[in-house]
């Protein structure tokens, strides 16, 4: 098959989404299973501005042929973001009002005529909330599969996302609470799409070596991505202040990515803010950590989760995020909370019960092997094609 995925960045490296990471990674297990696949995207690296940052042009990038295209320049930036505010308060919006937003989003009118004037068997475009995801589904609606990432946020409730999912040849979510929500939300077959997600490859960690490298001695919990509140950040900080308060208990917090952070000042010698840390010293970190910490309210898949299971160590997630929460009730590899008092018990209980975070980490580990293999993320995105 020739396959085109289609993302508006390409995340060649640093911190880039987490669906565009997903994207780029079953691009590349499906071209290494011998299918023809290029990954159209824009020149741009920067999700605020998106300004034309890298050479328009072909480059062979692993077993992808990645095509960079330069984002459109006569963006309305004050319609756009005057827009986007009333959508973030929940206004009710009409139909051209929501096309002015999508319009006026990031697009790219040369990668649309490079889908015009190529054929190819199957297009994967995704997340589902970016002008060139909506103009790429709606334009080739006969070939689209949708890779929405969905979340519940305000832009999942705008009818021109609606429509988009009832016109899309396929949809492929990361999980079954993802689907459910395109169900809720759009009133269609609870059998729409199918599930794939992103298969995961095993690693090598070592959280001695982080502790050693690092000189610590303490318990500590771990966070990697993105740190904003859609993230959950400030909650955590907040939970780990209090928790060293009213406990006295010297639990530390090891945190990586990009995003500025502001602990509370007694809480601030206690966080090793490592920013972006290399792969190898994050799944270290891992690996030595009592447990990962995330917070967020709003995911799709999971996968630093997922990582935090191949390093051996339990999760920690809120309970109003139904995708890891079902993500740590059906690999039986964490804990989930619904306030402080939940949250200051788990972490009591992985401090005082000998083994519990070990259990926990390795049935994790090996629902991740199975359940995210590659071979078998493989045959359900094929399958997904096929069908």
């Amino acid at each position: 098959m020739k396959l085109a995925y289609v993302s508006p960045r390409y995340p060649k490296e640093g911190a880039v989404g987490g669906c565009e990471t997903l994207l780029r990674n079953v691009a590349e297990h499906a071209a290494d299973r011998g299918h023809e696949v290029h990954f159209l995207t824009t020149c741009a690296t920067n999700h605020f501005s998106w300004d034309n940052a890298v050479p328009a042009g072909v480059e062979k990038i692993g077993p992808l042929q990645v095509h960079f295209f330069p984002v459109n320049e006569n963006r309305d930036i004050e319609t756009f973001l005057e827009i986007q505010g009333r959508i973030d308060a929940r206004d009710n919006l009409s139909l051209k009002e929501e096309m002015a937003w999508i319009t006026n989003s990031v697009n790219s009118d040369p990668l649309i005529q490079h889908l015009r004037d190529t054929h190819y068997d199957a297009i994967m475009a995704g997340p589902y909330l970016f002008g060139i995801t909506h103009t790429v589904a709606t334009t080739f609606p006969e070939r689209t599969h949708l890779v929405p990432c969905l979340h519940d946020e305000s832009y999942a409730y705008l009818k021109i996302v609606r429509n988009m999912f009832h016109q899309v040849k396929g949809l492929l979510f990361n999980s079954e609470p993802e689907r459910q929500l395109a169900v809720r939300l759009y009133e269609m077959d609870p059998s729409v799409g199918h599930i794939v997600g992103m298969g995961m490859t095993p690693f090598e960690s070592d959280g001695n070596r982080f502790r050693r490298k690092h000189n610590l001695d303490e318990p500590y919990l771990i966070y990697c991505g993105r740190r904003e509140a859609g993230k959950g950040t400030p909650l955590m900080l907040d939970y780990m202040h209090l928790y060293r308060e009213r406990t006295e208990r010297d639990v530390k917090l090891v945190l990586t990515g990009s995003g500025d952070v502001h602990p509370h000042p007694d809480l601030a010698p206690h966080v090793l803010d490592l920013g972006y840390a290399s792969e190898q010293d994050k799944v270290d970190a891992m690996a030595g950590a009592l447990a990962f910490f995330h917070p967020s309210l709003n995911e799709s898949f999971g996968i630093v989760a997922l990582e935090a299971w191949l390093a051996g160590t339990p999760v920690i997630v809120h309970n109003k995020c139904p995708v890891l929460q079902h993500l740590a009730e059906a690999g039986n590899g964490g804990l989930w909370f619904d306030h402080y008092p939940h949250f200051e018990g788990i972490l009591n209980a992985l401090l005082d019960e000998p083994g519990l975070a070990d259990s926990l980490g390795n049935a994790g580990q090996r629902y991740a092997r199975e359940t995210y293999d590659w071979h078998a993320v493989g045959d359900r995105l094929f399958a997904a094609l096929e069908a």
